[in-house]
């Protein structure tokens, strides 16, 4: 199957409109020429993010995130460049044929991926085989059907220990690789299987690839009710959430993402048909995490275990969202009960109904906080107070806060505008220690033209012609690099155009990104002369003559020679000349 060509892909990008295909995962508001939104690639709480529509590309002026379609699609649903341009095209109704398996690129780790695709298949043949009846007897018993053991892959690690082991051996995988999977053991009696007679769950990265196992004990004594694979260089508990690569779509498009704590609340909830379901597999939420989170869908629930662990959890898991600007509700289950309990014990239909009549956080907040406090109590009080606008402070909605005002004052006998007095305050000294976090670096003259030189040959052709005549290089290593495959752009192409150089940057080092992020996020005018741009080649040409005067110089210093020495001379000379003097 052919490769697609940079003409292919220019048309593809070309097709759609980037604020049509942003608009669709975060809400966009127009101001002037530009639309702006919460940009979802960081800790941001107000617009930070320019979307271009005339320049078919984004910028976030706070954290550096920039690119063009492509870009933006690969990093919210963290795909690769193939199956962003994939969806892309049919986004647009452009029929293209891409082997999406062909195309990926050979990745870090290779091997252990490898590996566990391997394992994978051998568990799940596991189960379908004679000594896979008595699991199979037990998942079915726990309402796991045939097409739920299908769709999760789930399968079985049966007691012998050293089969899996035997097999990845047999198919050539190095000791090493097989022992850094966190799949076998090495032992004084040699290699074994880590899993034995354990129903095995998958475990996923982002883009769907198995990358650890929860092995569960179906019919012995064992005390781990459940052994979890240890992390390892492919598997990081928290850097991925459970089921992610199947509900994002979903999320997408109901709006709402579900947050529960283990894969088996998951698996049930899709029994009953509920698919936009994500879970922490029982770690504590992560920024990592809470970003991905907030990419999904604008409406977060949180769906916790119904003890006192999963209420603290709860409590922990809407702090770290609300960092990031997102207000989550809360749902809690009667009984000390989890979701997958819930569902055997009430049904669909109270399930649904409890999903239904969620509460939002801050009420959860109220709850939890009072619980362990008697109010009666002045120091109790006190301390339940400034707990509350504490937390309170990181809420961004101004009716939750007033709300919440109001119930405080009833709780606590302190009169609102008192307690609205002491939380703007609080507020205050927060956005003081901010707004000293942000210091702007100084740039020297010469930086700054080479900047500018940069950003104005991303939109002329004219610039980068100048730019070709009159400098050899630019002085700082990162631009000249970047300025270098401007040109190569330029002469392969014959033109140039932001987007369509932002597509041709994704198949290179990422250090050219970097450094076009750098220049991006400066937010430099649009309009330029060509005047000015000669006045930016003039200070690099002097910055270059200079840079040549102190390297003659230091080579006069240090040779005897005396036929050097009239060589350096003349070419200093030379220099004077070009300098004027």
């Amino acid at each position: 199957m052919a490769k697609l060509t940079t003409e292919q892909i220019n048309d593809i990008r070309s097709s759609v409109d980037i604020v049509d295909v942003i608009s669709k995962y975060i809400p966009l508001t127009q101001r002037g020429k530009n639309y702006f939104c919460v940009c979802p690639f960081h800790d941001d709480h107000s617009p930070s993010m320019s979307v271009s529509q005339e320049k078919q590309i984004y910028t976030c002026f706070s954290c550096g995130a920039t690119g063009n379609v492509f870009n933006f699609v690969m990093d919210y649903e963290n795909i690769s460049f193939i199956e962003a341009i994939k969806k892309i095209a049919d986004i647009s109704g452009i029929p293209i044929e891409v082997d999406l398996k062909s195309n990926k690129q050979q990745v870090v780790n290779q091997k252990l991926y490898d590996i566990y695709d391997l394992s994978l298949k051998f568990y799940q043949n596991n189960l379908n085989t004679n000594e896979g009846i008595g699991a199979k007897e037990y998942l079915l018993r726990r309402n796991i059907d045939e097409d739920l053991i299908k769709h999760f892959q789930i399968g079985l690690a049966i007691k012998q220990r050293d089969l899996l082991t035997r097999l990845l051996l047999k198919k050539d995988f190095a000791e090493d690789d097989i022992i850094k999977s966190g799949l076998v053991i090495k032992s004084e009696y040699g290699l074994n299987d880590i899993y034995c007679n354990r129903i095995m769950f998958p475990l996923y990265d982002l883009n769907g690839r198995v990358v650890g196992y929860s092995g569960r004990i179906y019919n012995g004594n064992d005390t781990s009710k459940y052994i979890n694979t240890k992390e390892t260089e492919i598997f990081k508990k928290g850097e991925i959430l459970y089921n992610y690569h199947r509900a994002k779509d979903e999320c997408r498009t109901t709006g709402q993402v579900i947050i529960v704590e283990g894969f088996m609340d998951v698996i049930r909830m899709y029994s009953i048909g509920i698919k936009n379901v994500v879970a922490m597999m029982g770690t504590a939420v992560t920024k990592n995490q809470a970003v991905l989170i907030k990419r999904m869908a604008p409406e977060v629930i949180l769906l916790f275990d119904g003890d006192n662990a999963g209420a603290k959890a709860t409590m922990a898991c809407a702090t770290e969202l609300e960092k990031i600007s997102v207000i989550p509700k809360v749902v809690r289950l009667e009984d000390n009960l989890d979701p997958d309990e819930y569902i055997l014990k009430y049904g669909k239909d109270k399930f649904v109904s409890k999903l239904n009549h969620s509460i939002n956080v801050m009420d959860f907040k109220l709850d939890y906080l009072r619980k362990t406090k008697n109010l009666n109590n002045s120091i109790d009080a006190s301390k339940y107070v400034n707990e509350v606008l504490e937390h309170l402070n990181s809420i961004d909605d101004d009716v939750l806060r007033e709300i919440t005002l109001t119930k405080l004052s009833k709780d606590s006998s302190l009169d609102v505008e008192f307690l609205r007095s002491k939380l703007n305050a609080v507020t205050k000294n927060e956005k003081l220690r901010e707004a000293k976090k942000t210091t702007k670096p100084k740039v020297s003259k010469y930086e700054k033209a080479e900047v500018y030189l940069l950003y104005y040959m991303l939109k002329s052709s004219d610039v980068i012609k100048l730019c070709m005549r009159q400098l050899s290089s630019l002085p700082t290593k990162s631009y000249r690099d970047l300025e270098r495959l401007i040109v190569t752009y330029y002469k392969e192409y014959g033109y140039i155009n932001e987007a369509d150089f932002m597509s041709y940057l994704i198949d290179k080092d990422e250090y050219y990104m970097n450094t076009l992020k750098q220049i991006q996020r400066l937010d430099l005018k649009e309009n330029f002369t060509l005047d000015e741009i000669q006045d930016y080649i003039r200070v690099i040409l002097e910055y270059n003559i200079e840079s040549e005067h102190q390297r003659l110089l230091k080579l006069l210093q240090e040779t005897d020679d005396q036929g050097k020495r009239r060589e350096i001379g003349q070419k200093m000379v030379e220099l004077k000349i070009l300098r004027g003097e």
